[in-house]
């Protein structure tokens, strides 16, 4: 298990190494396209020159890599060209109002999923099995611009019932969080719950389990004892990985809601062409997106010690 999570820890280094230096590459090879970005499309070349060489952009590239890599690790981004501030001080603001957007999301979503997941598993073939498979593909069908454009017709200009934004411009409000976290909770726990009916169906119908029950265990313990476990493996992948999901791909939502979000960060940075901030919000992704893989490798190891990676 040990020997595992180190191997698997060292992998993510290297992986974090070489998309730091692709995206450092790509942002910051051309030394005058980023005075351009930083000092405007009107300046001189002469003051592009100039600011390159206040700001160290003379020194070799491998320098200026490392120097950039050690401060990131420091929490050091620089300063944001959009906002005039460090980029550290949106960054993790920014970071804390996903997480609780997220929370909110896996907080609903993983125990209606896995509920209805294992009840239709239990009972394949059956109106229950059907009905949730029903209701699973009918909610994943709609991507979330189109869920979020009902939902807000629904219970904002026809119910009248809640905000329509969550810009929480008159401080926070619980009651502006309904409608993103409804939004993501909708269009997610279909595929978390498909994915874990078809996981317990597969277990329910292993030797193991009709030799259990033809040994008249009670059904509850054949299910929560022997079968539980196992069919878990494979949801247990697929909620990890909606960790890196709702980090960056919730960028639909957080922009259509007005949510103060790091989906938002992220696409404010990219249509304003603020590198830094881009150069940061990608390797906060990138992290999370190896970190989860992480947590994955290792979590198959608790849920069965007999699967092993090599």
């Amino acid at each position: 298990m040990l020997r595992l999570a180190l191997r698997r820890f060292l992998s993510m280094i290297a992986i974090m190494a070489v998309v730091s230096f692709v995206l450092f590459l790509i942002f910051e090879a051309d030394k005058l396209a980023v005075a351009g970005k930083v000092l405007g499309p009107y300046s001189t070349l002469e003051q592009r020159e100039l600011w390159l060489q206040q700001h160290g952009y003379d020194r070799p590239f491998l320098v200026r890599y490392v120097e950039w890599v050690w401060k990131a690790l420091q929490g050091d981004f620089g300063e944001s060209l959009r906002y005039k501030v460090a980029v550290a001080d949106l960054l993790w603001d920014r970071l804390a109002n996903t997480a609780l957007l997220a929370g909110l999301v896996f907080a609903l979503m993983i125990p209606l999923s896995l509920t209805l997941g294992i009840l239709a598993g239990m009972r394949e073939g059956s109106w229950t099995d059907r009905t949730v498979s029903f209701v699973s593909i009918l909610t994943t069908s709609f991507p979330e611009f189109a869920s979020a454009a009902v939902l807000v017709a629904v219970f904002v200009f026809w119910l009248g019932w809640l905000p329509g934004t969550a810009a929480m411009t008159q401080g926070f409000s619980w009651r502006e969080l309904v409608l993103p976290v409804a939004v993501l909770v909708l269009y997610d726990f279909g595929y978390v719950a498909r994915m874990t009916r078809a996981s317990m169906a597969e277990v329910m119908t292993s030797q193991y389990i009709r030799t259990a029950i033809l040994k008249g265990l009670p059904r509850w313990r054949v299910v929560l004892v022997h079968a539980l476990r196992n069919a878990l493996i494979t949801p247990f992948t697929v909620i990890v990985l909606q960790l890196n999901w709702l980090l960056s791909g919730v960028i639909v939502v957080e922009v259509f809601f007005a949510y103060k979000g790091f989906g938002s960060l992220l696409y404010d940075a990219a249509t304003f062409g603020d590198i830094y901030l881009i150069e940061a919000c990608t390797m906060v992704a990138v992290f999370v997106a190896v970190f989860t893989q992480f947590l994955s490798d290792v979590g198959y190891t608790l849920l069965n010690p007999r699967i092993r990676f090599r």
